[in-house]
């Protein structure tokens, strides 16, 4: 079958990861890219090899299958509404969006319109956490009782040259960070069923410390220490902390690991494609390494190669919408749960997302 035909909207820094992916995968063809700074969006083509439109252009265009969106969050879904009413099938970057009622309406659209909607992060299809997931599957560490997912700093803004996004609505440690561990721990333990948190705000204003804004101050708009509790259907209990107000810890970051009643599973940092996967048993005197039981580390991409198969119907979509926003609400309910002083109750359901053929990006095993 032919490859689904791609265009990016949004040309800052990422895009650059998923044009590179363009020559991994034969599932898709990146083929045009918008930007509303036009003169970058030319510049992103020259350099790929592609053709520079406007983004209502791009959206329009009957060759393009779908829409990879990497524009800021607090748009994310008013460009992912727009690309679906234009008949085109979407792949965001996280978060998928700003509040469970927008992902709740762009899931409805993307049903209405019988395409396909899917959303980073895609780490999960690395080599890495697919290797966890065998280890758990094969009933080393026995039943999955805990989990721990930490990942702490001082700030973006200490090294990002605009770091403002990281404080406004999408923004936050949860909310950007987030992603990554708890789309991990939904493919490793299954759907979430309640949450308990609390978050803060420590600091109204933030200073960027790097070119070539040093000195600007901007507001901080959303929770920058956020700590939380999450029952997962399986009866495991993980314990969240992401922050944005850690100057210095004797912890490592991350640290993640999952407990089970016969040993721990030490996880890979999962905004990586790979990364050591190590258990270790009530007998065992040292830690063991397991060999990567997958091939796949080579980074973005595998996410949309993942949309592009089940649109041609070879699978079921593992990165879809229904996992991003089972996310989204998780995240949104620690801080529910903060405001209200109560568990919050997770609705939604995706379950366990299928573990990848261990010859992906080829799809037979």
């Amino acid at each position: 079958m032919n490859s689904l035909s791609v265009g990016i909207v949004g040309c800052g820094n990422i895009s650059d990861r998923y044009l590179d992916a363009d020559a991994v995968f034969d599932a898709f063809d990146l083929v045009a890219c918008a930007d509303l700074d036009m003169e970058r969006a030319r510049a992103t083509a020259e350099e790929h090899g592609i053709e520079a439109m406007e983004v209502d252009e791009l959206l329009a265009d009957e060759s393009v299958d779908a829409v990879v969106n990497l524009t800021p969050p607090s748009v994310h879904a008013a460009v992912i509404t727009d690309a679906l009413e234009a008949g085109n099938h979407v792949y965001t970057e996280k978060p998928f969006a700003t509040t469970v009622a927008e992902a709740d309406a762009i899931r409805a659209a993307a049903d209405d319109a019988g395409l396909l909607v899917g959303s980073a992060p895609d780490t999960f299809l690395g080599a890495g956490l697919q290797t966890a997931r065998e280890v758990i599957d094969s009933g080393r560490i026995g039943d999955p009782v805990g989990a721990t997912a930490h990942w702490t700093s001082p700030g973006h803004e200490l090294w990002h040259p605009n770091p403002d996004i990281y404080y406004q609505e999408g923004g936050g440690p949860l909310f950007d960070m987030g992603p990554y561990y708890v789309t991990a721990l939904v493919f490793l333990l299954g759907s979430a069923e309640r949450v308990a948190g609390s978050v803060s705000r420590p600091h109204d204003t933030r200073t960027i410390e790097s070119d070539p804004r040093k000195g600007e101050e901007i507001d901080v708009q959303v929770p920058t220490h956020e700590a939380g509790i999450v029952d997962f259907a399986n009866g495991a209990t993980a314990n969240l902390l992401m922050s944005f107000d850690v100057e210095a810890s004797t912890l490592p970051t991350p640290a993640f690991e999952i407990y089970g009643t016969e040993g721990t599973l030490s996880l890979p940092d999962p905004n990586h494609f790979e990364g050591p996967v190590r258990v270790r048993s009530h007998d065992d005197e040292s830690w063991e390494t397991i060999p990567l039981t997958h091939e796949y580390t080579d980074g973005r991409g595998a996410g949309l190669a993942d949309l592009a198969y089940a649109v041609r119907g070879d699978w079921e979509h593992r990165t879809s919408g229904a996992l991003a926003g089972h996310v989204l609400e998780v995240m949104d309910a620690v801080r529910t749960s903060s405001e209200e002083s109560a568990f919050a109750t997770i609705d939604s359901d995706p379950g366990r997302p299928a573990p990848l053929p261990q010859s992906f990006p080829d799809i037979e095993d």
